[in-house]
């Protein structure tokens, strides 16, 4: 007789395996994804995006690894955002002490494997967030910052490639493109 396989789990049920395992566990609506290991251009991109935040934002912005959980109450997601921003007092969440549920901006470097889930399904659980200002993506495979940022008149998209200067909606901030990726090697294929 074959074993049905369980598709939901309640979210006491996720922080549990969350502890239990080795891995970065999201958690959406019920279900449960392991999270895929990063490339080296993956993780020192993550790195340069922490160095070029910690400069541009003043100190009331306090800067996150993806250690740091997002829980977007609204649509029931939790994830690990490669940076994570809180400019003001950090807020977690009722149901979990260790989710922040208030960021400002959020960083997702891309990769193969996840990029068409970072740029969609999971931008669009990301725009629920109420305090989020921005969400910045870095690109694995060339030099292109591209920064999704809320205004009164909603969200909109632009690119910043090598030789500019990106801007960001919070504290006036900004770094150059070419910075993030100064000596690293990008993972084209």
């Amino acid at each position: 007789m074959a074993t049905a396989r369980r598709l939901h789990y309640d979210y006491k049920e996720y922080l549990r395996a969350l502890e239990a395992s080795a891995l970065k566990l999201e958690y959406c609506d019920g279900v449960i994804y392991a999270m895929a290991g990063g490339t080296l251009a993956h993780a020192q991109l993550a790195a340069a995006m922490i160095v070029a935040l910690r400069i541009a934002l003043p100190r009331p912005c306090l800067i996150s690894t993806s250690e740091l959980k997002i829980r977007i109450e609204e649509t029931d997601l939790s994830a690990f955002p490669d940076v994570s921003v809180v400019c003001g007092e950090a807020k977690e969440s009722p149901l979990d002490p260790n989710a922040l549920v208030n960021p400002t901006l959020l960083v997702e470097v891309t990769s193969k494997s996840t990029e068409d889930y970072d740029r969609g399904d999971k931008l669009s659980h990301y725009k629920q967030i109420p305090s989020l200002c921005a969400v910045i993506f870095v690109s694995h495979r060339t030099k292109r910052i591209t920064v999704v940022s809320r205004s009164d008149a909603g969200w909109s998209e632009r690119d910043f490639r090598g030789g500019e200067t990106v801007t960001l909606p919070v504290h006036d901030a900004s770094f150059a493109v070419d910075g993030v990726y100064d000596g690293i090697t990008l993972d084209v294929a």
